[in-house]
């Protein structure tokens, strides 16, 4: 839990402090007034990315450096610096005065992010349904973020291969199958871990936010025969090693692979309505904080980016009394919108 956080040179912050509440902190101030910009430097100091763009866009312009300095309830300090260096930028931390280059797990505070585009999770794209679970399991998984690096170095190589070597049936391929077959395997074991610890909530969850008993399920989609996976990833690989050259690209691997989503046995993308979906994202959020929570022992925070306003009435309410046991953290332009919902409880952060 956050105590306070001072930012210099970070974004639209020349040298800023801000005192923070255990519970609920609204962040209230109008279109670019560095809303985001303020949750956005609470993902860097808990040791995250920014989801919003590279690390030389987050120092301030005409600036060589920036730096985030927090306390936590427990009286650890907690900072990071980031230095430009030509284009590149270096990232330092000093946690409870231990100098890091990078943070294990273990160093990284637990965090949820609710944002707009979480809207989209089941709606768009494979790869951001992929990306919810990857991401889920970086953060309660020692390792699996390396493992996930380690098979997108692979996926890079396989297809540079296949875009430059001449010879059709280069015998190179064959070393990197093996390792994508490897890796593959490890990261579907870990999701498939995961969406059996998703399917043993969601109903329950969903009927809480919904008011009505409903039953949810995730299910793994992949074209690889999981009873035999290393072996049936070697085949299509080499199977569709002439479609790959044409196509430039890997066609079988867990970066292909997706989760479907049913809602009382329908799939959500074909007949949920727009305030099932929006339940059922919210869903995802209260699984994942709840799944953090378990496998870290430690409560996550929670960032809610302009969610509230994308919310009906009764899906605010269920939302609030999700987050009253969580340190918290909205971004809105209405303060309005939010405030009543908690009461008298709510430390207000005008910008």
């Amino acid at each position: 839990m956050l105590t306070d956080i001072r930012l210099q040179n970070f974004r639209s912050y020349n040298d800023e402090s801000f005192e923070l509440s255990k519970g609920v902190n609204i962040i209230v101030g109008k279109n670019a007034s560095g809303k985001t910009n303020l949750l956005e430097s609470l993902i860097l100091i808990a040791g995250e990315n920014s989801y919003r763009g590279k690390d030389i866009e987050l120092i301030s312009f005409n600036n060589e450096w920036a730096k985030i300095d927090c306390h936590t309830d427990d009286n650890q300090t907690r900072s990071i610096k980031l230095q430009k260096n030509y284009e590149s930028v270096f990232k330092d931390y000093d946690i409870g005065g231990q100098k890091l280059k990078r943070l294990t797990l273990s160093k990284t505070l637990p965090i949820v992010l609710f944002e707009p585009e979480n809207l989209l999770i089941l709606s768009s794209s494979p790869e951001s349904r992929r990306n919810f679970l990857d991401d889920l399991l970086e953060k309660i998984k020692p390792g699996f973020k390396d493992i996930s690096k380690q098979y997108r170095r692979v996926i890079f190589q396989r297809n540079t291969l296949l875009k430059n070597i001449s010879n059709k049936n280069n015998n190179e391929l064959f070393v990197w199958n093996l390792r994508l077959s490897e890796l593959s395997e490890v990261i579907v074991k870990y999701r498939l871990e995961l969406i059996e610890v998703l399917n043993k909530s969601s109903s329950g969850i969903y009927s809480q936010l919904s008011n009505k008993d409903s039953v949810v399920s995730f299910s793994y989609v992949t074209k690889i025969n999981l009873k035999d996976y290393t072996s049936d990833i070697l085949k299509k690989l080499e199977s569709s090693m002439n479609q790959d050259f044409v196509r430039g690209y890997t066609s079988f691997g867990c970066h292909r692979d997706d989760f479907d989503l049913k809602l009382n046995d329908h799939l959500v993308g074909e007949s949920a309505s727009r305030g099932e979906m929006r339940t059922l994202m919210l869903v995802c959020k209260v699984l994942e904080t709840k799944i953090i929570e378990k496998y870290r022992d430690k409560k996550p925070l929670l960032l809610l980016d302009d969610v509230f306003s994308e919310l009906d009435s009764g899906r605010r309410k269920s939302l609030t009394n999700f987050l009253k046991d969580y340190q918290t953290f909205i971004t809105t332009t209405d303060a309005d919108v939010i405030l009543h919902h908690f009461s008298q409880s709510a430390n207000i952060i005008a910008l």
